[in-house]
């Protein structure tokens, strides 16, 4: 495992240099096709978005979605409520709140994790470094965006694929839509939200991001399924009021 996806990319021409998942190289061997979103390099497909749409819609598929911006709020468990104040509904300990085009994601009484769309991180993370400054109480936040990587799992088989790497249970009784589950992924930590009723996002540290890539690969590819791009994300199932997962 390398650190490349930490390094501009040399290739990105003018402007501002790409930054890369730490999903990359697998996804590349996989035939993926770069283009540029927001700042990144995503997989915009794998050379073929409608049959990507039909693997998903039929089984399941998994998409890279490691730029997705990630917040970690940091504050005591009577300040951190009033920083995630604005989100609809409650966001409670295993239960995420959907608002302003992102998750807002309790993992514990004194942090939560904010789960955005690139465009919008800078924005969120000048807001809520606004409230935890008011807050004061050593509230902070931080921007993990690097330190996890992200890959959605979508389609009506995407339960039965998850269950052969994990043991968390997804059933919708348990973890219903918005369902936020830390756990063992992989024999890894990694924290699952379901964010539709056939798609689930699931985040790792990033330095067993191509570990992770193989692992629901092989789990994917037992179904009959297999690696989607963005562009086949944007017409399936979404959290809802998200924005289409696309490119700048």
């Amino acid at each position: 495992m390398t650190l490349e996806f930490l390094s501009p990319d040399a290739t990105a021409g003018e402007g501002a240099p790409l930054a890369r998942s730490p999903l990359a190289h697998p996804a590349r061997d996989a035939g993926a096709v770069p283009e540029p979103c927001d700042g990144w390099e995503v997989t915009a497909s794998f050379g073929d978005p409608e049959a990507e749409r039909e693997l998903a819609r039929t089984t399941v598929g998994f998409a890279d979605l490691s730029h997705l911006g990630k917040l970690e709020v940091q504050a005591n468990r009577d300040a951190l409520p009033e920083i995630l104040a604005g989100s609809d509904g409650e966001p409670a300990l295993g239960r995420a709140a959907r608002a302003s085009g992102a998750w807002w994601a309790p993992l514990s009484a004194e942090r939560a994790l904010v789960i955005c769309e690139s465009a919008r991180l800078e924005a969120l993370r000048a807001e809520l470094g606004r409230k935890a400054g008011a807050a004061r109480a050593g509230a902070g936040v931080l921007d993990l965006t690097a330190a996890y990587g992200a890959l959605a799992l979508v389609g009506p088989m995407a339960r039965e694929a998850f269950a052969r790497f994990s043991a968390i249970d997804l059933r919708p009784a348990v973890t219903p839509v918005g369902g936020l589950r830390p756990g063992s992924v992989a024999r890894t930590p990694a924290v699952v939200l379901r964010e539709a009723k056939d798609r689930f996002l699931i985040l790792f540290g990033a330095a067993l991001a191509e570990y992770m890539w193989t692992v629901v690969a092989d789990a994917a590819g037992s179904l009959g399924g297999g690696p989607i791009g963005v562009d086949a994300l944007e017409s399936l199932d979404r959290p809802a009021g998200a924005e289409a997962v696309g490119r700048a």
